[in-house]
C-alpha cells in the first residue's frame, strides 16, 4: 500500500533518460555559468540547485540530483527536493529529542504507576511529547507549502535543461 502524496514532506523522483550521465552533468554545469536565477553546484555525479541567496527564507528548497550511469547512452536521474540540510537535521534532531523524552517520560509514568505513587505529572508531560510531536509534524507541512512555489520553479528550471538533450 503505498502512501498519499500529502503526507511525504521530501518528495523523490526518478527519470530514465537517453543521454549518457557525463553529457547531462555538462548540461548542468553549463546552466551554472549561463545563468543567475539559480545556484547551481556540482560534486561528482550529484547537481544540487538552489534559490539564490537574496531570494531563500527559512524555508527554501533545494532539489538534489543524483545521475547515475546505465551505460554508455542512458542514465537514471533521481531527484530530491527537501530543505536546506542544517533546517532537516534540525527537523531531526528534535524529532529524536523528542522521541527519547517521551520514552523517558514514559517510563517515569509506568514506574510511578506500578509503585502505586502519583503519576498526573510524568503522564502530563509524556502526552505533551505527543503534542510536540504533532507541532514538529505540522510544522514540517507548513515549510514545505511555504516553498511549494519554489519547489516548482526548481522543477521547470531542471526541466528546461534537460530539454536541451533533444
Amino acid at each position: 500500500m503505498s502512501l498519499p502524496n500529502e503526507i511525504i514532506l521530501r518528495p523523490r523522483f526518478k527519470m530514465e533518460l537517453d543521454a549518457s550521465n557525463e553529457s547531462v552533468l555538462k548540461l548542468f554545469d553549463e546552466a551554472k555559468s549561463n545563468q543567475d536565477e539559480f545556484l547551481v553546484t556540482r560534486v561528482d555525479d550529484h547537481v544540487f540547485m538552489k534559490i539564490p541567496y537574496d531570494r531563500q527564507h527559512f524555508w527554501s528548497p533545494q532539489l538534489h540530483l543524483e545521475i547515475i550511469e546505465i551505460d554508455r547512452d542512458h542514465c537514471v536521474l533521481h531527484g530530491l527536493f527537501g530543505p536546506k540540510p542544517s533546517v532537516w537535521t534540525m527537523f531531526m534532531f528534535l524529532h529524536f529529542i523528542v522521541a527519547g523524552l517521551f520514552m523517558g517520560f514514559g517510563i517515569w509514568t509506568y514506574t510511578s504507576w506500578s509503585l502505586d505513587n502519583d503519576f498526573a505529572i510524568q503522564l502530563f508531560l509524556t502526552l505533551l511529547m505527543v503534542v510536540f510531536w504533532f507541532v514538529l509534524y505540522f510544522a514540517g507541512r507548513l515549510g514545505k507549502a511555504t516553498g511549494k512555489a519554489e519547489i516548482q520553479e526548481l522543477h521547470w528550471f531542471m526541466v528546461d535543461v534537460l530539454q536541451k538533450l533533444a
